[in-house]
Formats: structure tokens, sequence, C-alpha cells
């Protein structure tokens, strides 16, 4: 089988890694790329600059990845999906729910692969997690927490923390939960002179009854990618930064000490830090985008999924407007 012939609109901070992901993915070779804006990273090689998503398509492309910024994702995708090209979109899926779903439709209509690029998705971290969980290895599970900080990223000039890094949080809860959200409740702060909220703190609750809390921000100097999730056998934690998956287990040895025996909670018990294959997140997304096209593979984020999680991104930043939690 001829290998897939495949095109990248953006080269800008994202971009650049598709290009060399997608040239390193067997089964897919990278024959047209487009940015109006040029090739400041020098991603191109051989490869003419084409100066948008018509001459893309023109080039005779079989599948598409889409790393443009927020505001431009519904028009280059309605192109492509109008086009029968299969695609993956860097997330979010659009700038608003509505547009999100028109994306979705237009791909669904032409019997198309469409994707999110939600590489959190493809941590090690997170799939392990994932399996552990469906494995009933926590038991029930009460609550999810996720923490995720750092300094101002200068490539952001489009959306706020919510719809850039809040989204990650989202998608990566629901998926390893298994559930989507029915409400959520967020507060909002500007404090760098930006017109979009550079901090969110938000909690809510999945259609299942665990309860979430998300903090976000770009103004902390400690750069923070954490997932944690209690439940009845203890807490699972997930550095997916680091890569890295820790189980702290709830103690069975009772304790002497007067003052601590007086809590009836759990104890602490046995801690493990689990050894994972660490593959690169976004090579991992490139193949299992492939293996969708070919019809060989289905663990891609659906372009449903995209659409509701820009909803709850949008329920978040309601709330923080409304000072009230708002059900999605």
């Amino acid at each position: 089988m001829a290998n897939l012939r495949a095109g990248l609109i953006g080269l800008g901070s994202m971009g650049r890694h598709h290009a060399r992901v997608i040239r390193e993915t067997e089964g897919m070779d990278l024959v047209a790329i487009a940015d109006p804006a040029g090739d400041k990273f020098g991603v191109a090689k051989d490869l003419e600059v084409l100066p948008d998503v018509d001459a893309l398509i023109a080039a005779g492309i079989d599948t598409a990845m889409v790393a443009v910024p927020t505001v431009y994702h519904e028009e280059v995708a309605l192109k492509l999906a109008a086009a029968g090209v299969h695609t993956m979109i860097e997330k979010p899926i659009a700038a608003d729910v509505e547009g999100g779903r028109r994306v979705a439709e237009a791909f669904t209509e032409a019997g198309l692969v469409g994707a999110v690029g939600y590489v959190e998705r493809c941590n090690p971290a997170i799939l392990e997690l994932r399996r552990r969980l469906a494995a009933g290895e926590l038991g029930q599970v009460y609550q999810i927490l996720t923490r995720r900080q750092g300094p101002f990223p200068a490539r952001i000039s489009d959306v706020g923390v919510v719809k850039d890094l809040a989204t990650h949080d989202i998608d990566l809860t629901s998926f390893v939960a298994g559930s989507p959200y029915r409400s959520v409740y967020a507060r909002v702060t500007h404090r760098s002179g930006r017109e979009h909220e550079d901090m969110v703190v938000a909690t809510g609750e999945l259609a299942n009854g665990t309860i979430v809390n998300h903090v976000v921000n770009w103004l902390s100097p400690m750069k923070e990618r954490l997932t944690v999730v209690t439940g009845e056998r203890g807490a699972f934690v997930a550095d997916t930064m680091n890569i890295d998956l820790t189980f702290y287990a709830n103690g069975t040895i009772p304790t002497e000490w007067e003052r601590v025996a007086a809590f009836r909670g759990v104890t602490e018990g046995d801690v493990v830090r689990y050894a994972l294959a660490k593959r690169e997140p976004l090579r991992v997304e490139q193949e299992n985008f492939r293996d969708a096209v070919l019809g060989t593979g289905h663990d891609i984020v659906t372009m449903a999924e995209g659409v509701h999680t820009l909803t709850v991104v949008e329920a978040m930043l309601a709330s923080a407007g409304e000072g009230a939690a708002v059900t999605v």
C-alpha cells in the first residue's frame, strides 16, 4: 500500500513539531506544507511553502494536520472536509462551540476521519492511569484534580488560558473517568494586562458523579502538569511533564498514636512508582491518526469529543462571567 500523502498547514511553534513527527511516521509522507507567514523555523527543507489551504489541497493530499491559530480552525477545516481530506486539528476544534459543531458535522457527512489534537491523551502516564482505572484498581473514583501552571508562553495571542491550557485538563479528565461533564463553576483573573484571562480555578461534576477541580494559570514561575485521581483504595498521581505515574495506597496498618487514630479516615500505605515506556506523545498521536485513516485503529480524539470539551470551556467562561455554576 502506498504511503498516505500528508499536508501540514501552520508552521509555528506546534507546526514545526508536527512536520518532524509526520516525516518520522511510517506509512506517511509529508508532501506539502503551507503558511502565509512563511517558514520561520526552517522546517520546509525541500518543500515549497504554499500560501494557503487551497494550495495545500491542490497538491493532492490524503490527510492534513491543521496547526494554524484557533480563529482560523473552522475556515481551514471546512475547506479540507469539502475536498475529502482526512484531518486532525490542533486543539481546540474551533474558536467557539457553534463553529466546532459545523466542523464536526462536515466531516461526519463527508464520511471522513476527523480528529482533534489533544496530545495529553497520548501521554504514557495518562494512558496507564486510564488502563488501571478501567481495570478497577482504584475502586470507585471520588475526585479528579488537575494542576497545569507555568510562565506565560509568548506563542499565545488569540485565546486565554482556559481555551489554551484548561482545555487539556477537561479532555483528559473526561477521558480517564470515561464520563462527560455535568456542571462547572469557575473564577478567572486578568493579571498580565491582556484582554484574555490568565488564571482560572474551576470545580465541577461529571455525569457519573465524580467531582473535579482544575487549577490552571500562566503566571506561575513553577511549571506543573499534574493529574490526581482519588478513590476508595487510594490515589493515583500522573505527572505528564515527566511522564510518571505513582500510586498511593490506603494503609491497612493500625496506628498507635492516639491523636491520629482518632481521625476516622484513611491511613498512609504503600507507594508504588510505575516504570513506563516513555514514547513521545506527539508521535503516538500521529500514529493513532494514521491508523484511524487506514481503518486499523480508533484511538483518536473524535470531533464530537472536541465539541464537548469546547462546550465545557465556554461553560467555564460563562460561569466566571455570571458568578454562578453552569450546567453543561
